[in-house]
């Protein structure tokens, strides 16, 4: 069971939570969301919570709760920029479907 970063993320990662001043890595997980069942969330961690999952990835702290890991067990995440925009995307081989808007996804 692992979740791991691009190299690009994880520098992205690494170089916002300097400029931040805090934090030990980045919070993942998934919440009941949308037309398709869950979404991802993502956030900064300041705390290991007792419930988080820990993993490493090029040198960045990945933090997933328990009950999120089965969804996200073997994701990437990545960070990429297409045009003008830019953004993390999660390349999550346990997706079945997704709903057009993209906003969320079955499992």
């Amino acid at each position: 069971m692992a979740v791991t970063l691009s190299e690009r993320a994880a520098t992205h990662v690494a170089n916002y939570l300097s400029k931040r001043g805090k934090g030990i890595g980045l919070r993942l997980g998934v919440r009941t969301s949308g037309c398709s069942g869950v979404a991802y969330k993502l956030e900064f961690a300041d705390v290991i919570e007792p419930e988080d999952v820990t993993f490493e990835s090029h040198g960045v702290k990945v933090l997933i709760d328990a009950k999120s890991l089965a969804y996200l067990d073997g994701t990437e995440l990545d960070y990429t920029r297409e045009g003008l925009n830019e953004g993390f995307k999660f390349n999550n081989p346990n997706v079945k479907d997704a709903c057009g808007c993209g906003e969320s996804f079955t499992v």
